[in-house]
């Protein structure tokens, strides 16, 4: 795990409500990610972790509430505004172009830079991270495993430069081993100093590899504390880890 003691808050969510229609998905939620740390945001599906991670990206606009970038306010930004600010996600599904290349996918990611040299070398920096990325650089994506897949969705993020990476869900429909895998990338990835925001369903992964994580039900941040400590925690031992 980083060994990042960083206090600086990099992002902020204070009274973060959003709705589909007269449903409230997300119910006034605050949440903050220190520079250089691995946050998790963990609970069942349907808890309202992807929808709040969609409303910090800008695809989904809240009902109320704040959601302050190194001092910005995101809400008032559209979703590439967002990514130009450094705050890129890796969506659920990996929304991958199954199309393209795997080459043509990862230079996509990296569209608003126009630091060529930067470029090239963190496009090297993701073949180091994700080698069968190279070795299929020139092979469509589709043609990928799911697993491969979802390599590239993160490599392609990593493209954009971000300051933040949010993942939704990393882990889903990927084998055991697989996802012992991409958490272990995800650990090296955050040794760069890189902060992560991580949803997942993968309570016990993900709190492994966090600093700090939160628990959410039905809307709600009903439990906050170190992933350490979460991971001991008797609630959340019988809700999620089969205790």
């Amino acid at each position: 795990m980083s060994t990042s003691v960083s206090t600086k808050q990099i992002l902020a969510i204070s009274d973060l409500a959003v709705s589909y229609g007269h449903i409230e998905a997300v119910k006034g939620i605050n949440l903050t990610l220190n520079e250089g740390e691995i946050t998790a945001l963990v609970g069942a599906n349907g808890a309202g972790k992807s929808t709040a991670l969609l409303t910090i990206s800008g695809l989904l606009k809240p009902t109320r509430g704040s959601i302050q970038f190194d001092g910005n306010e995101l809400t008032k930004l559209s979703p590439h505004d967002i990514v130009r600010s450094g705050v890129v996600q890796v969506a659920e599904g990996r929304a991958i172009l199954t199309t393209l290349t795997v080459a043509e996918n990862l230079d996509l990611g990296s569209y608003a830079r126009r630091d060529k040299s930067g470029v090239a070398h963190d496009l090297e920096w993701v073949y180091s991270l994700f080698p069968v990325l190279k070795q299929r650089a020139n092979g469509l994506a589709g043609n990928l495993s799911g697993g491969e897949q979802q390599m590239l969705a993160i490599g392609r993020a990593l493209m954009a430069k971000p300051r933040i990476l949010l993942l939704d869900e990393p882990s889903m429909g990927l084998a055991p081993l697989i996802v012992q895998d991409i958490f272990r990338i995800l650990k090296e990835i955050n040794r760069t100093g890189l902060s992560i925001l991580l949803v997942e369903q993968n309570v016990r992964q993900a709190l492994r590899i966090a600093q700090r994580g939160y628990v959410i039900e039905t809307g709600k941040i009903v439990l906050t504390d170190s992933g350490a400590a979460l991971l001991h925690d008797p609630k959340v031992i019988e809700a999620y880890l089969g205790g």
